[in-house]
């Protein structure tokens, strides 16, 4: 007779799944699964500063008038297809006066590279105010300014500035010269991590477990900047794309590595060894990240929707961020716990005696807070409910468009110029229309020409200029009103309904109305795509129909609130910010990232809940213990996301702000009033009915194992 031996027994709670095995690989191999990364990161970040980076902006917006006027000058007048940038000159003798150094100025920019024409100030075209003080000189750029090189922009701002001196007043304007401007930036980065370095010192009580989840998100915060610099000389990635992954990669990296190492924690103290405790969190809350994190993936990858190649290098960047974050949680945190296991035991084993010499049992107050909610479930949901659409309520007038000049810096030069403009020649000179007949006909270019000069909202225009073959027509149109003033938006439509056939009107300002326009129309669908994907990710997790429903609807409260408060602050001007529309980018990029990372706590608390479910089959005992369990771990990680996102409102820059205060906002009001008030009331309501989901799913293995949460 034969005998076949029995694999050993696992220790009660630890399972045999692909996760346990990837967690004792990680702590067989640790030296080397840290070696790895440290020559990644090395090797990376090496070669992107070797290499350099390529950043590239990219508006482009195929089918709009704006699109097809670039495309007429690309082919009939390539010299003006690219950028250019305004050169305004103020002398209180007078421009005229000033010639000689005006001309030394312009002599020295026609000799720097990518500069295609200069035009100098011409008052028989408007170039020189009507007091003769200010003159505006242009700089033809050969391509557009986001495919110039930085330090080509740069010359030609440190060369124009050199002249500003001795009565000649010299400022820049254009997009060429905001790119190049010193941002000031840093600081931002490093108030969040010390800020969570200090939230995870009052939580775990060790300067070394505090430190952990910080390492694992710069490992992977900096391998992912230097693959996304490297990736931007094969692909077009824009620029405010370094700084939106730091500030992702620095919040979700610290989260999911926090909420591995808390339940490492948690099974520590509950009895198990170094080693299993390592692998109970990575297939426990390491699971609970995987599906985070692909919930993240999924609402970025949702961008690809609104089919704009400027948000397509955004959505692969932020994504692989998300992405490297749950690699380095998953492999690299592990091998840390096993380095520094037996010093991390003796500092949990010691806090957690002191908070019992205190008498503080955990989580007795989110165990106490739970039963209160439980015991008036409706009126905490009516108030909850109420807050939120209230908060709501400002987004149904957000204004999308693109900040300019007039939003940066006062000390900037940008800001100088659009303010001498503006003063100088009138609020529209900032923004004028560019107005194309197609086709060489003069005669509906002088019919268009009329129309102009006699349209409500148009200041002045200028006679048609033929380009070199003679196909193209051009005029300038100056509105009455500020390039960001909703009736500049409103004239655009008008001018286009109002125009003759063959008849485009294009430029920057009417680009910014086509590309709010193009982000408007198409959010419908991307907002459709991530809910209902994200909704069926989660209903086969949970096999749950009312979870997956709820999460769903609870998500978009949070983001509709987030959205009302950046409208009351950055459209309405209320607090610091001055008044100006809403980045037209900014709320899709929000959505998609705050949407994945508010399922991170519902996939938290509601796994917990459905393991004291499977194991009680008591609703209500299993709502007051998930968040009894689960409520200080995420009270901390959205604190920790709070302020490393609220301290990007720190930078001098509009749309990190914007994003930043979003961000912030939506984590805020999901950790506080969603998984403290909302969710313990409505899982409360539904009892036994928020578990059910239909029979087939129910006899499917797809669901969350027990023990699957944080």
């Amino acid at each position: 007779m034969t005998t076949t031996e029995s694999p050993p027994a696992a220790p009660r709670g630890e399972r045999h799944t692909r996760m346990t095995r990837l967690a004792g690989w990680s702590q067989r191999h640790h030296w080397a699964a840290i070696a790895l990364w440290v020559v990644a990161l090395a090797a990376i970040i090496g070669g992107s500063a070797a290499a350099g980076s390529d950043y590239r902006n990219d508006f482009s917006l195929p089918g709009t008038e704006s699109g097809q006027l670039l495309d007429a000058y690309a082919k009939h007048n390539p010299q003006q297809r690219g950028d250019s940038i305004t050169v305004v000159v103020q002398s209180a003798d007078g421009v005229e006066a000033q010639s000689a150094r005006i001309d030394a100025l312009l002599a020295d920019l026609r000799g720097l590279a990518h500069v295609a024409a200069v035009q100098p100030p011409d008052p028989r075209t408007g170039g020189v105010s009507p007091d003769g003080t200010v003159g505006l000189a242009t700089v033809v750029l050969d391509d557009a300014a986001g495919y110039i090189p930085a330090e080509d922009k740069r010359a030609i701002l440190d060369t124009a500035l050199a002249h500003d001196h001795d009565g000649l007043r010299v400022e820049l304007s254009g997009d060429a010269i905001r790119e190049v401007q010193e941002s000031g930036g840093g600081a931002s980065e490093g108030a969040g991590m010390l800020a969570a370095l200090i939230i995870l010192l009052f939580l775990f009580g060790s300067l070394l477990a505090a430190s952990l989840p910080l390492i694992t998100a710069v490992f992977a915060v900096g391998t992912t900047f230097g693959l996304v610099a490297l990736a931007s000389h094969v692909m077009t990635i824009p620029d405010y794309t370094a700084p939106m992954l730091i500030l992702v990669g620095l919040g979700v990296g610290i989260d999911y590595a926090l909420l591995v190492f808390a339940r490492y924690r948690s099974e520590l103290l509950g009895g198990v060894t170094r080693e299993v405790a390592g692998r109970i969190a990575l297939d426990t809350a390491g699971r609970s990240v995987l599906f985070a994190g692909a919930t993240v993936v999924i609402a970025l990858l949702g961008l690809y929707t609104l089919g704009l190649g400027s948000l397509e290098g955004v959505a692969l960047s932020v994504t692989l961020t998300v992405l490297m974050t749950m690699l380095a949680s998953l492999t690299l945190l592990p091998s840390l716990l096993t380095i520094f296991g037996r010093r991390l035991e003796r500092s949990i084993r010691k806090h957690a005696a002191r908070n019992e010499r205190r008498g503080r049992v955990p989580g007795r107050r989110w165990r106490s807070w739970a039963g209160l909610v439980q015991r008036r479930p409706v009126p905490a949901l009516l108030i909850a409910v109420a807050v939120l659409a209230v908060l709501c309520a400002p987004a149904l007038g957000m204004r999308l468009g693109l900040a300019d000049e007039g939003n940066d810096a006062p000390s900037s030069t940008t800001r100088q110029a659009y303010d001498l403009i503006a003063s100088s020649f009138g609020p529209g000179a900032n923004g004028p229309l560019v107005v194309v007949t197609l086709g060489g006909d003069e005669q509906k270019a002088q019919t268009a020409y009329g129309v102009l000069r006699g349209y409500a909202g148009v200041a002045g225009a200028t006679a048609p200029q033929p380009s070199p073959d003679g196909q193209l027509l051009t005029s300038l149109a100056f509105p009455a009103t500020a390039p960001q003033d909703s009736e500049t938006a409103d004239l655009v439509e008008k001018l286009r309904d109002d125009l003759p056939d063959g008849v485009l009107v294009g430029g920057p300002t009417a680009a910014t109305v086509d590309f709010a326009s193009a982000v408007d129309k198409r959010f419908p669908l991307f907002i459709g795509a991530v809910v209902g994907l994200s909704a069926l990710l989660l209903l086969l997790v949970f096999r749950s129909v009312a979870i997956a429903i709820k999460a769903a609807i609870l998500n978009l409260l949070s983001i509709g609130a987030s959205l009302g408060v950046m409208v009351l602050v950055f459209q309405n001007g209320w607090l610091w910010a001055e008044p100006g529309p809403i980045e037209a980018f900014v709320p899709v990029i929000i959505f998609a990232v705050v949407f994945g990372l508010s399922m991170d706590y519902e996939v938290f608390l509601v796994s917990r809940m459905h393991e004291e479910w499977t194991r009680t089959r008591d609703a209500g005992h299993a709502v007051r213990e998930g968040l009894a369990t689960t409520g200080s771990v995420i009270t901390a990680a959205a604190a920790i996301m709070i302020v490393v996102f609220g301290a990007f409102v720190l930078s001098p820059d509009r749309m990190l702000q914007m994003m930043g205060l979003g961000m912030a906002t939506a984590v805020l009001l999901d950790a506080l009033v969603i998984r403290c008030l909302i969710v313990p009331a409505v899982m409360r309501l539904l009892g036994e009915k928020a578990w059910w989901g239909p029979r087939r799913l129910q006899r499917t293995p797809a669901g969350p194992a027990p023990g699957w949460g944080p």
